[in-house]
């Protein structure tokens, strides 16, 4: 009798089979949540950047240097004059300062309106004309007596101090415990109303 020709059977079970695959799915599901990630970081930092360069916060120090040294010299020529007529223009506030030296700019400062504040920066080409410029100060323009002072430099992130005004419910000039309060005394009858008065009634004819 001729015997049946042997044949390999495959003993592998569809869990082995499961199980094989799992370790290439989990990498698979890895790459994919780490290449998520790095698009996050990646729209995480444009978004930073743009909000940054927005505000403007990202400044370099050289040109913040640079900046704050120019304005300094500009300052050491010009002037600050106060008490300007609201109808002067620029051309007469330079005329009125040319013969102190050469007038690089006038400037009127104005509100959001448009109308002038009463007062202008005198910038010049010597930083001697300033001192010259102050020397006209109490002159007369348009009728009115200028002031005029050397113009400061505004530091940034410096505010000017500015005291508060005594008030007459605390201590002395606004602080407490300077010297008492002078008290404060309620009108009589409640809360500041009037008295109100009951006419006597009459009985009988009038």
């Amino acid at each position: 009798m001729e015997q049946p020709e042997e044949q390999d059977v495959d003993m592998t079970s569809p869990a082995d089979i499961n199980n094989d695959n799992e370790p290439v799915a989990d990498v698979e599901d890895m790459r994919k949540r780490l290449k998520e990630m790095e698009d996050e970081a990646a729209a995480l930092r444009e978004m930073q950047a743009k909000v940054e360069k927005e505000m403007g916060a990202v400044q370099d120090p050289a040109a913040v240097a640079a900046d704050q040294a120019n304005r300094e010299e500009v300052d050491s020529r010009s002037v600050f004059v106060g008490n300007v007529d609201y109808a002067c223009t620029p051309e007469e506030v330079q005329q009125h300062f040319q013969s102190c030296g050469t007038v690089n700019r006038v400037t009127i400062r104005t509100n959001k309106f448009g109308q002038p504040k009463g007062y202008a920066y005198v910038e010049f080409v010597e930083v001697e004309a300033v001192q010259e410029a102050i020397n006209l100060s109490e002159s007369v323009l348009h009728g009115r007596q200028l002031k005029v002072t050397a113009k400061r430099t505004n530091v940034p992130g410096m505010k000017q101090f500015r005291a508060r005004r005594p008030s007459p419910f605390m201590g002395g000039y606004g602080f407490r415990g300077a010297y008492p309060a002078t008290p404060y005394f309620y009108p009589p009858y409640g809360y500041g109303k009037a008295p109100r008065f009951r006419m006597p009634m009459r009985y009988g004819p009038y």
